[in-house]
């Protein structure tokens, strides 16, 4: 859980862009959109494999 408190002399909008990067930092949002639909052992399997294949692309 994402958590942040008013520092003296911040105004809202420096609070809630501090709160978002916490949020995105913290992964809350990517969890839940991976979470929304059910995904097979099997299909998961064949998403990893294709990330560590992008992975491997990058590094070389």
């Amino acid at each position: 859980m994402a958590r942040v408190v008013l520092r003296p002399n911040e105004s809202q909008e420096q609070l809630l862009r501090r709160f978002r990067k916490q949020v995105v930092k913290s992964g809350v949002l990517s969890t839940i959109r991976r979470k929304r639909w059910f995904i097979s052992k099997s299909e998961l399997r064949r998403i990893e494999k294709k990330k560590a294949i992008r992975r491997s692309y990058r590094r070389e």
